[in-house]
Protein backbone atom coordinates (compact mmCIF):
# COMPACT_ATOMS: atom_id res chain seq x y z
CA UNK A 1 0.00 0.00 0.00
CA UNK A 2 1.62 3.67 -0.98
CA UNK A 3 -0.65 6.18 0.84
CA UNK A 4 -0.33 9.83 1.43
CA UNK A 5 -1.83 11.33 4.46
CA UNK A 6 -2.78 15.39 4.35
CA UNK A 7 -4.95 17.62 6.74
CA UNK A 8 -4.55 20.61 8.38
CA UNK A 9 -2.29 21.27 11.31
CA UNK A 10 -3.71 19.61 14.01
CA UNK A 11 -5.30 17.26 12.67
CA UNK A 12 -4.11 13.99 13.33
CA UNK A 13 -1.71 13.24 10.99
CA UNK A 14 1.47 12.12 12.84
CA UNK A 15 -1.10 10.54 15.26
CA UNK A 16 -3.04 8.22 12.91
CA UNK A 17 0.11 8.03 10.53
CA UNK A 18 1.29 5.63 13.07
CA UNK A 19 -1.41 3.39 13.63
CA UNK A 20 -2.29 3.29 9.33
CA UNK A 21 1.58 2.11 8.79
CA UNK A 22 1.17 -0.41 11.64
CA UNK A 23 -1.91 -1.45 10.23
CA UNK A 24 -0.62 -2.00 6.58
CA UNK A 25 2.76 -3.10 7.14
CA UNK A 26 4.75 -0.11 6.14
CA UNK A 27 6.73 2.58 6.98
CA UNK A 28 5.35 6.01 8.18
CA UNK A 29 7.55 8.47 6.40
CA UNK A 30 7.22 12.06 7.51
CA UNK A 31 9.68 14.94 5.95
CA UNK A 32 10.31 16.60 9.54
CA UNK A 33 11.46 12.90 10.79
CA UNK A 34 13.92 12.78 7.11
CA UNK A 35 15.10 16.17 7.37
CA UNK A 36 16.68 15.52 11.48
CA UNK A 37 17.94 11.91 10.47
CA UNK A 38 19.70 12.82 7.28
CA UNK A 39 20.86 16.85 9.61
CA UNK A 40 21.81 14.43 12.85
CA UNK A 41 23.72 11.96 10.61
CA UNK A 42 25.51 15.19 8.80
CA UNK A 43 24.72 13.62 5.65
CA UNK A 44 25.70 15.62 2.17
CA UNK A 45 21.67 16.41 2.34
CA UNK A 46 21.52 16.63 5.59
CA UNK A 47 24.18 19.53 5.68
CA UNK A 48 22.56 21.56 2.56
CA UNK A 49 18.92 21.58 4.19
CA UNK A 50 20.55 22.55 7.67
CA UNK A 51 21.68 25.72 5.86
CA UNK A 52 18.25 26.27 4.84
CA UNK A 53 16.16 25.64 8.33
CA UNK A 54 18.86 27.46 10.33
CA UNK A 55 17.89 30.45 8.35
CA UNK A 56 14.07 29.98 8.71
CA UNK A 57 13.63 29.21 5.30
CA UNK A 58 12.12 26.24 3.80
CA UNK A 59 14.03 23.44 2.22
CA UNK A 60 14.15 23.46 -1.47
CA UNK A 61 12.21 20.79 -3.79
CA UNK A 62 15.19 19.37 -4.86
CA UNK A 63 16.60 19.05 -1.87
CA UNK A 64 13.16 17.42 -0.28
CA UNK A 65 12.79 15.35 -3.09
CA UNK A 66 16.09 13.95 -2.82
CA UNK A 67 15.70 12.97 1.11
CA UNK A 68 12.09 11.90 -0.12
CA UNK A 69 13.69 9.36 -3.05
CA UNK A 70 16.05 8.22 -0.80
CA UNK A 71 13.65 7.04 1.64
CA UNK A 72 11.67 5.36 -0.33
CA UNK A 73 14.26 3.65 -1.75
CA UNK A 74 14.95 2.06 1.49
CA UNK A 75 14.47 -2.14 1.87
CA UNK A 76 11.44 -1.38 4.61
CA UNK A 77 9.56 0.56 2.49
CA UNK A 78 9.85 -1.81 -1.19
CA UNK A 79 5.82 -2.79 -0.55
CA UNK A 80 4.73 0.15 0.41
CA UNK A 81 4.81 3.49 2.35
CA UNK A 82 2.83 6.06 3.94
CA UNK A 83 4.07 9.70 3.28
CA UNK A 84 3.26 12.62 5.86
CA UNK A 85 4.07 16.31 4.98
CA UNK A 86 4.96 15.24 1.45
CA UNK A 87 4.49 16.11 -1.64
CA UNK A 88 3.49 20.00 -0.16
CA UNK A 89 3.94 21.40 -4.05
CA UNK A 90 2.60 20.65 -7.51
CA UNK A 91 6.76 19.77 -8.68
CA UNK A 92 6.90 17.58 -5.74
CA UNK A 93 3.51 15.87 -7.10
CA UNK A 94 5.45 15.38 -10.24
CA UNK A 95 8.54 14.19 -8.62
CA UNK A 96 6.65 11.55 -6.63
CA UNK A 97 4.76 10.30 -9.74
CA UNK A 98 8.47 9.71 -11.33
CA UNK A 99 9.84 8.10 -8.20
CA UNK A 100 6.74 5.52 -7.74
CA UNK A 101 6.62 4.94 -11.62
CA UNK A 102 10.45 4.00 -11.22
CA UNK A 103 9.84 1.42 -9.12
CA UNK A 104 7.06 -0.10 -11.00
CA UNK A 105 3.89 0.64 -8.71
CA UNK A 106 1.47 3.12 -8.15
CA UNK A 107 -0.05 5.32 -5.76
CA UNK A 108 -3.13 3.89 -4.15
CA UNK A 109 -4.85 6.28 -1.70
CA UNK A 110 -4.79 10.06 -0.88
CA UNK A 111 -5.85 10.25 2.75
CA UNK A 112 -7.00 13.70 3.83
CA UNK A 113 -8.39 14.14 7.38
CA UNK A 114 -11.08 17.50 7.94
CA UNK A 115 -11.66 18.57 10.53
CA UNK A 116 -13.64 21.91 11.88
CA UNK A 117 -10.97 25.04 11.90
CA UNK A 118 -12.42 26.23 15.28
CA UNK A 119 -12.14 22.96 16.62
CA UNK A 120 -8.00 22.44 15.55
CA UNK A 121 -7.64 26.10 16.63
CA UNK A 122 -8.55 24.54 19.87
CA UNK A 123 -6.39 21.98 20.16
CA UNK A 124 -2.91 23.32 18.74
CA UNK A 125 -3.76 26.05 21.42
CA UNK A 126 -4.26 23.34 24.27
CA UNK A 127 -0.73 21.46 22.73
CA UNK A 128 0.81 25.20 22.82
CA UNK A 129 0.06 25.26 26.61
CA UNK A 130 1.20 21.55 27.29
CA UNK A 131 3.97 21.46 25.17
CA UNK A 132 4.92 25.39 26.31
CA UNK A 133 5.03 26.90 22.65
CA UNK A 134 4.23 30.65 23.46
CA UNK A 135 4.61 31.22 20.08
CA UNK A 136 1.53 29.19 18.60
CA UNK A 137 -0.61 31.76 19.26
CA UNK A 138 -4.23 32.00 17.68
CA UNK A 139 -3.77 34.22 15.08
CA UNK A 140 -0.18 32.54 14.22
CA UNK A 141 -2.52 28.84 14.16
CA UNK A 142 -5.05 30.37 11.97
CA UNK A 143 -2.39 31.81 9.48
CA UNK A 144 -0.99 28.42 9.44
CA UNK A 145 -4.41 27.10 8.70
CA UNK A 146 -4.73 29.31 5.75
CA UNK A 147 -1.43 28.39 4.18
CA UNK A 148 -2.04 24.60 4.34
CA UNK A 149 -5.56 25.99 2.60
CA UNK A 150 -3.79 28.03 0.03
CA UNK A 151 -1.23 25.37 -0.82
CA UNK A 152 -1.90 21.91 -0.57
CA UNK A 153 -5.87 22.30 -2.15
CA UNK A 154 -4.20 22.38 -5.96
CA UNK A 155 -2.63 18.91 -4.82
CA UNK A 156 -5.59 17.65 -3.15
CA UNK A 157 -7.52 18.53 -6.59
CA UNK A 158 -4.81 16.80 -8.57
CA UNK A 159 -5.14 13.78 -6.64
CA UNK A 160 -8.91 13.73 -6.58
CA UNK A 161 -8.98 14.22 -10.65
CA UNK A 162 -7.39 11.04 -10.42
CA UNK A 163 -10.19 9.43 -8.29
CA UNK A 164 -7.78 8.86 -5.19
CA UNK A 165 -8.93 10.86 -2.15
CA UNK A 166 -10.32 9.45 0.54
CA UNK A 167 -11.37 12.52 3.03
CA UNK A 168 -11.65 11.14 6.08
CA UNK A 169 -13.58 12.91 8.95
CA UNK A 170 -11.13 14.00 11.54
CA UNK A 171 -13.24 15.11 14.35
CA UNK A 172 -13.62 12.89 17.48
CA UNK A 173 -11.78 10.04 19.74
CA UNK A 174 -8.54 8.82 17.99
CA UNK A 175 -9.54 5.14 17.73
CA UNK A 176 -13.11 6.66 15.46
CA UNK A 177 -10.86 8.43 13.12
CA UNK A 178 -8.34 5.50 12.41
CA UNK A 179 -11.48 2.80 12.42
CA UNK A 180 -13.20 5.36 9.41
CA UNK A 181 -9.47 5.16 8.05
CA UNK A 182 -9.36 1.74 7.96
CA UNK A 183 -12.94 0.89 6.67
CA UNK A 184 -11.99 3.81 3.80
CA UNK A 185 -8.64 2.07 2.67
CA UNK A 186 -9.72 -1.76 3.50
CA UNK A 187 -12.11 -1.22 0.64
CA UNK A 188 -9.19 -0.32 -1.50
CA UNK A 189 -7.02 -3.06 -0.76
CA UNK A 190 -9.79 -6.03 -1.44
CA UNK A 191 -10.59 -3.99 -4.69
Amino acid sequence: MRLILMGPPGAGKGTQAKFVADHFGVPAISTGDIFRANVSQGTPLGVEAKKYMDAGEYVPDEVTNRMVRNRIDEPDADTGFLLDGYPRTLAQVEELDGMIAHTGHRLDAVVVLTCDQDELVARLLARAKTDGRADDTEDVIRRRQEIYLEETEPLIAVYRDRGLVHEIDGMGAVEDVTKRIFEALDNIEQS
